[in-house]
């Protein structure tokens, strides 16, 4: 069977001299859980995934193995953006063209990000920031502070990107360019989606103190218009996962209220590509319930989520990833492969490069007694060796 992330805590540990019960006592989980993480009896959640890293003094992505290939050539994509992101505020410039037409370049490569084409995403985003880079030098007025405000836009994206992929360490760069050029440009609430991103990699990384900060001051910073609420919305329901990594079930309740009652003004929206809306909210509250609450009632509640054709496909394959995950940890693996095929056909390229997927496959297939068709299918598609 493959390696899954029980057996990277355990050569880790064993590499920092530590014992199981050192590391539980250092991390503040339990003895028994350490041991079942470790033997593959229970799956590793991300909050548990970030604290177990701090605790042994190495990144998450050493414990999942991330990143992965989507199956097609990515290294090209990745290297073009990295040469871009360490170029910095020293980018080469190119031709800008039109302003309208350089706005509606962006605009397709969040196009490519929002229907699962991360790579090809990563494809286009050097070319379009080195002509933003170029608006930018050659612009005044008001034309240059919306460059400057897509500028910020495109880093934004580009840190998404990364991270989806799993290339943590190009998301931070992007940020800090993000932040630089934000509040350069004509839309104020670019600087609090560049401290959102930011939050959520915070999170990821288990330090939930600074990724609070960040979002609660997103939340103030949010005014009562439309796009004011969706920025509150969005930042409550990244508050809502912060606290559920904490195990803070009452905390993430709360945000998910919040953000339940701006939705119902906003309705279904993607400004700033959010997919802000009763949806996403419903989404994240199964999210909560699963990191924090009680997972039987994350499966089968999350099992009846009601979404229409127009859904945004990552985010609902994102909801099934977290599903299946719910329904391993209720003692149901075939109701966990069922939903684990419902996210790859929402989103494959999202589901093949998720770390929590290899981990429900793995789990699968030790809650099995004999490993199905379907499973070694699952598994040969993802590129786990089972």
């Amino acid at each position: 069977m493959g390696t899954h992330v029980g057996q990277a805590i355990a050569s880790e540990r064993k590499i920092a001299g530590l014992s199981q019960r050192q590391l539980a006592t250092r991390s503040g989980y339990s003895l028994s859980m350490i041991k079942a993480v470790e033997q593959g009896r229970e799956l590793a959640s991300p909050g548990f995934v970030s604290t177990i890293a701090r605790a042994l003094h190495v990144t998450p992505e050493q414990m999942t193995g991330a990143p992965y290939s989507d199956g097609k050539p990515l290294a090209d994509a990745v290297n073009g953006l990295s040469i871009l992101l360490a170029e910095g505020r020293y980018a080469r410039a190119e031709e800008p063209g039109g302003l309208v037409q350089l706005e509606a370049d962006l605009a397709a490569a969040q196009d490519f990000y929002r229907r699962d084409r991360t790579r090809q995403t990563i494809e286009v985003l050097p070319s379009v920031i080195r002509r933003l880079h170029g608006a930018v030098r050659v612009l005044g007025g008001d034309e240059q502070a919306h460059a400057y405000s897509l500028l910020a836009s495109a880093y934004i994206l580009a840190e998404w990107s990364a991270r989806r992929t799993g290339h943590l360490m190009l998301a931070l760069p992007a940020l800090d360019l993000a932040d630089s050029y934000a509040p350069l440009g004509d839309d104020p609430n670019y600087q609090a989606f560049s401290a959102l991103a930011r939050a959520r990699i915070l999170t990821h990384y288990g330090e939930s103190e600074v990724a609070a900060q960040l979002i609660g001051q997103a939340i103030t910073a949010a005014d009562d218009t439309r796009p004011g609420m969706v920025l509150a919305g969005y930042s409550h329901l990244a508050g809502a996962i912060n606290d559920a990594r904490q195990l803070d079930y009452p905390g993430a309740t709360s945000h998910i209220d919040a953000a339940r009652e701006l939705a119902a003004h906003t309705g279904e929206t993607d400004l700033y590509m959010t997919a802000f809306g009763p949806l996403n909210v419903d989404i994240h509250a199964h999210a909560v319930e699963l990191e924090a609450g009680d997972p039987n009632r994350a499966a089968i509640d999350g099992a009846g989520l009601a979404y229409g054709p127009d859904a945004p496909r990552t985010r609902v394959a994102h909801h099934w990833q977290d599903n299946a995950r719910a329904w391993l940890m209720s003692g149901k693996p075939d109701r966990s492969l069922a939903a684990l095929n419902k996210a790859r056909a929402a989103a494959p390229q999202q589901t093949r490069l998720h770390p929590a997927v290899r981990e429900t496959v793995y789990g699968i297939a030790a809650a099995q007694r004999r490993q199905s068709e379907s499973l070694l299918g699952f598994a040969h598609w993802l590129g786990a060796s089972l």
